[in-house]
């Protein structure tokens, strides 16, 4: 890589109390401002650096979404940053109101459900088609024996079948379904019946075709606080980090409500390694509305007199590389869809793809997988990897 253009370096102050700080601050991370490296960050404009200083990942991205800023490697900036964990380093002043409505108020309400559908999922099934596998399954894949994405996200949907234990004939409730990935596998190779929850109305059309081709799949647009139905298995991948603290016992009463007793339950999640943080305010306002990530004290302590915790699998490591190869899907398919997106959202999606990316590979964030009984499996529940 060249060195920098000079125009760059215009806009980074040496004599700036808040620029020499920041600039401290990335020197522990290995990352220079308007440096040589393709992770290091490039000066496009002004207030870049007291934007991010005021408002964290909200003044970043958003700044990054204009093009006042680059970095070559988005990714490795971000994991260096988070590996050195510099976020935890700032207090950013201007967030103090996000951080209290995120407290106070039951942003996942059923009135709310559906905002994130709108927003995010029905940006059109031909845009998720282009970036995702071929059986658009949005969730990390399982890359142990894997060389490809579409063989990594094969291999999650067999482990999630293999934990169930599933047996021809059993019907299974799928919480948060997507465009069906599991309840098509599921039934095609292990030849059950499935029943899947989507607040999105794209992926309810998506789903009308799989139900034509006559496997026994059935999609209903419908908040999971609604169904009463009762199955033998339930699973929910990708789904609980559009809850909320405020509902997490709800979510566990109602998937309670719906197992049979000797039934089993997976729950697939992303989740924080610290409890009392707030959402990240550029992943809420652009990417994923009201959503928040469960530490995994949420988790146990929303099970807690209504299931037994049988095992719990963290292969959030694999996400890295799952959202690496969305992104260069994303960014092959990219020609097919200019017209339709402006470059503003190109650099959102870029910017999404890439920092949750370098998140993962700091471990700064994870992925469980739980498998949840009623009563306890006697004898125990087998262990599957």
């Amino acid at each position: 890589m060249q060195n920098a253009p000079l125009q760059h370096l215009a806009f980074f102050d040496e004599t700036s109390s808040s620029q020499r700080f920041v600039a401290a601050l990335l020197e522990k991370a290995d990352i220079h401002i308007n440096g040589d490296r393709p992770w290091d960050l490039q000066l496009n404009a002004h207030g870049v650096i007291e934007d991010a200083l005021a408002r964290g990942n909200l003044g970043l991205g958003e700044r990054y979404m204009n093009g006042d800023w680059e970095a070559e490697q988005l990714d490795t900036f971000f994991y260096k940053l988070m590996r050195a964990r510099l976020p935890d380093q700032v207090n950013h002043s201007k967030l103090l109101f996000h951080h209290l409505k995120t407290r106070l108020i039951n942003l996942q309400t059923a009135k709310r459900a559906f905002q994130v559908g709108e927003a995010h999922y029905d940006l059109g099934n031909e845009f998720y088609a282009a970036m995702l596998d071929k059986r658009m399954t949005y969730t990390c894949g399982y890359w142990k024996d894997a060389k490809t994405l579409d063989e990594a996200q094969e291999a999650k949907l067999d482990l999630i079948c293999r934990k169930l234990e599933l047996k021809p004939g059993m019907r299974v409730l799928d919480i948060g379904c997507g465009w069906g990935s599991f309840m098509a596998y599921a039934a095609e190779h292990y030849g059950v019946e499935c029943v899947g929850l989507t607040i999105s109305k794209e992926q309810t059309e998506y789903g009308k075709q799989l139900m034509q081709s006559g496997l026994p799949v059935e999609f209903r647009l419908k908040d999971y606080r609604d169904e009463t139905e009762q199955f033998d298995r339930i699973v929910s991948v990708g789904m609980f980090e559009h809850v909320g603290r405020k509902n997490y016992r709800e979510y566990m009463k109602v998937a309670n409500r719906c197992l049979k007793d000797d039934g089993l339950f997976l729950l697939h999640t992303i989740g924080k390694n610290v409890r009392n943080t707030s959402p990240d305010p550029w992943i809420d306002k652009y990417i994923f509305p009201n959503g928040e990530l469960p530490a995994l004290s949420h988790v146990t302590n929303a099970a807690e007199s209504l299931f037994v915790v049988e095992d719990v699998h963290n292969f959030g490591a694999d996400y890295d590389r799952t959202l690496m190869a969305w992104h260069k899907n994303f960014e092959d398919s990219w020609p097919q869809f200019k017209d339709q997106f402006s470059e503003r959202f190109y650099r959102m999606w870029r910017y999404y793809l890439l920092s949750c990316a370098g998140a993962f590979r700091a471990r700064d964030i994870q992925l469980w997988q739980f498998v949840l009984s009623k009563k306890g499996v006697v004898g125990g529940h087998d262990r599957v990897s």
